[in-house]
């Protein structure tokens, strides 16, 4: 298992779970929900924010946000 922060653009994954109690109804609200397919499409040059597709459309994380979710590489 990794974080979403660790993958690299083009990498697809599942959403697992989520590190922070406090970021888990924020990021639920926007899409990212377990078992959701999710692939990086973005990153910023000094990777800070990245930009993913999940649930069919595109939204823009912080690090600190990617770094709180847990992801299974998709085949």
């Amino acid at each position: 298992m990794k974080r979403l922060s660790e993958l690299a653009v083009g990498q697809k994954a599942v959403i697992h779970s989520f590190e922070k109690d406090e970021i888990f109804i924020k990021l639920m609200e926007m899409g990212c929900i377990p078992g959701e397919l999710v692939t990086v499409e973005q990153k910023a040059p000094l990777g800070d924010p990245i930009s993913i597709s999940v649930s069919g459309y595109h939204l823009s994380l912080r690090l600190n946000e990617a770094n709180s979710i847990f992801v299974e590489i998709a085949e």
